[in-house]
């Protein structure tokens, strides 16, 4: 049941949305040069890599690491990505990772490939079995602002508590968050 609301919530989100992610991938390319996505190596159920769609919000070149872990993220967010990251809009083009089975709507965020700690916890707790999430209960319980034990902990509270109901009180709250833009740090 849930992979069938996955699909068919990404496939109106990408229809619905199309005007604004189009508009989105031009504004991203026409600020900066390079490529409108970008795809980040992420660590998805069962611990397998996958490539995880984002627009892009870093200027091309930036290292592929957590932006907290940069010595200068000012220097590499660009203008229209701290937007498009305290909005969440850069997040949009996951929902072709919800189409193909990647990700879901709603599950713990995905690690990126060098987030050996995250991974550690997760597996530990058994949080590997689920799939990703374009939302999920600790990204709206602090987002970056969580340290990754704390992280874990929500994540590890989302898998006993999953539920139909439990998923559709996320997104809402995710909706209330992105448009607050609260718990981004860059």
């Amino acid at each position: 049941m849930k992979r069938a609301l996955d699909i068919m919530g990404a496939l109106a989100g990408l229809v619905l949305l199309s005007p604004l992610l189009l508009g989105l991938a031009v504004a991203v390319r026409l600020e900066s040069r390079g490529p409108a996505l970008h795809w980040s190596q992420r660590v998805g159920r069962a611990n397998r890599l996958f490539a995880m769609p984002k627009f892009r919000t870093m200027r091309t070149g930036a290292p592929d690491v957590a932006t907290h872990l940069l010595d200068n993220p000012e220097h590499w967010v660009t203008p229209l990505g701290r937007t498009l990251r305290r909005t969440s809009l850069d997040e949009l083009p996951q929902l072709w990772s919800v189409l193909a089975g990647d990700m879901s709507l709603v599950g713990p965020r995905p690690a990126l490939f060098n987030q050996h700690d995250l991974v550690a916890l997760r597996t530990a707790t058994g949080v590997d079995a689920l799939r990703p999430g374009l939302t999920g209960w600790a990204q709206i319980n602090g987002r970056d602002e969580l340290p990754i034990a704390e992280k874990a902990r929500f994540d590890r509270e989302y898998l006993e508590r999953r539920s139909l109901g439990f998923d559709l009180r996320i997104l809402a709250a995710t909706a209330v968050s992105a448009l607050s833009g609260q718990g981004v740090k860059h």
